[in-house]
């Protein structure tokens, strides 16, 4: 049976969690729709962060980040709320997350979000 997007992000023990490292996860294929047209939005959505006690695994981060494909999502909102989950799951020491969007109506759009 074929995957299915899930909210259910899954954390698993850190296998180091006495040193600080950094982790990046890249998604280039993020996509939800725009809420006040109902066109598809596209973004890069890159994840970065240093772990405390649980790194996230990572189908389940992809399977969550294609939850949002059908939701009408304002670019800021969603990139604060992936944020918000990711650090309510995971406890990091350090997480920021930053969507790039493609260009729409002649602009382009960068968010960062940050924890703590």
């Amino acid at each position: 049976m074929p995957s299915q997007p899930s909210r259910d992000l899954v954390a698993i023990d850190n296998p180091h969690p006495q040193r600080d490292y950094e982790v990046e996860c890249v998604c280039p294929e993020f996509t939800c729709v725009c809420p006040m047209t109902g066109q598809p939005d596209f973004a890069t959505f890159t994840i970065t962060y240093v772990p405390g006690p649980k790194i996230v695994e990572l189908k389940s981060l992809k399977l969550y980040l294609w939850s949002f494909r059908e939701e009408g999502h304002f670019h800021e909102d969603v990139t604060n709320r992936v944020l918000d989950d990711l650090v309510e799951c995971l406890q990091p020491r350090r997480m920021q997350v930053t969507s790039l969007w493609n260009v729409r109506g002649g602009i382009t759009t960068t968010v960062r979000a940050n924890y703590p």
